[in-house]
């Protein structure tokens, strides 16, 4: 009881960005903006698809499904470091780290396995034209979208779960500016072998086995595309999935740079900049990535909002 009483009482110190507190009031900014861009582009994307009937087809299931996920994942995180930025109040409860936490991992994962049935998606797109609407019928890729929500949901509980079992009672300064698996690891009085296993375990899945598969698709892709004879048709079967991989490129690399790695070699720095990268970046990219290189999203924006015809 002991044990329980104190780590239900325990609270952390985000560390957040204290190298150059001279440009505090820049990253406030910087950080503002960029929340602002994101949180507008991907409810943008939300509701077009929401609102236009022709968005009905697989990959735009899928791109509001990413647009949530980005919503959740921004949210859970920028608010707290604007407050820190902002009133220079950095503390967080356990509850509200375990919170954060949760949906952190679960919109990350979620978007690591999306990524993962959306380069399938392009590759029966590309390589199987004449069985896309049997094999990617919108039936299909609602539960796909769905089943990629529960089980990241389950796999985000059970991290969150064992997390809440460990005992917090010595330094409490997370060296990040949001609540991740690693720092918290660090700082656990408690053995951190079944934690650290899991973590593994998530890492071999969502990390590795999902880009392998990723890759894999992209190979066949490629092959296919090399096959086409006209320059044009190379051209257009390219263009339906460059924005995916443009966004495959960027999130992996940041995922890989914050968790492919074991607890005991944590880098604060590294992982900062991975953190802003797929927490921040990569949220407020998406829709641009999206929309700017899609004239079927640009012509439903349009469609909407006048004013973004131009």
């Amino acid at each position: 009881m002991r044990k329980s009483n104190q780590t239900m009482l325990a609270y952390f110190m985000l560390q957040g960005f204290p190298e150059h507190p001279e440009l505090r009031l820049l990253l406030l900014g910087c950080f503002l903006s960029l929340y602002a861009i994101a949180i507008t582009g991907n409810i943008l994307i939300i509701t077009v698809i929401t609102c236009i009937s022709s968005l009905r087809s697989p990959m735009y299931i899928f791109l509001f499904n990413l647009a949530t996920m980005d919503v959740v994942c921004t949210s859970s995180v920028l608010p707290k470091v604007l407050v820190g930025l902002a009133f220079k109040e950095n503390t967080i409860s356990f509850q509200g780290c375990m919170a954060q936490l949760f949906f952190v991992v679960w919109s990350a994962s979620s978007e690591l396995l999306l990524l993962t049935v959306m380069a399938y998606d392009r590759y029966v797109a590309i390589c199987r034209p004449l069985h896309y609407g049997t094999l990617m019928s919108p039936q299909l890729c609602v539960a796909l979208a769905l089943a990629v929500w529960v089980i990241c949901a389950l796999n985000s509980s059970v991290h969150t779960g064992l997390m809440t079992q460990l005992y917090f009672c010595g330094p409490n300064v997370i060296t990040h500016f949001f609540c991740e698996i690693p720092p918290l690891l660090l700082l656990s009085c408690s053995p951190t072998y079944l934690n650290s296993i899991m973590t593994i375990i998530a890492d071999a899945f969502y990390g590795f086995i999902n880009f392998l598969l990723t890759l894999v698709s992209y190979g066949c892709i490629i092959s296919s595309i090399l096959r086409i004879r006209s320059a044009e048709g190379k051209r257009r079967a390219f263009s339906t999935c460059s924005s995916h991989l443009i966004v495959v490129s960027v999130y992996y690399s940041a995922v890989f740079c914050a968790y492919i790695s074991p607890a005991s070699s944590y880098s604060p720095e590294r992982s900062k900049l991975a953190g802003v990268l797929y927490t921040v970046m990569s949220p407020t990219l998406n829709p641009l990535i999206y929309t700017l290189r899609n004239k079927d999203v640009k012509a439903a924006l349009g469609k909407l909002f006048p004013f973004c015809r131009h």
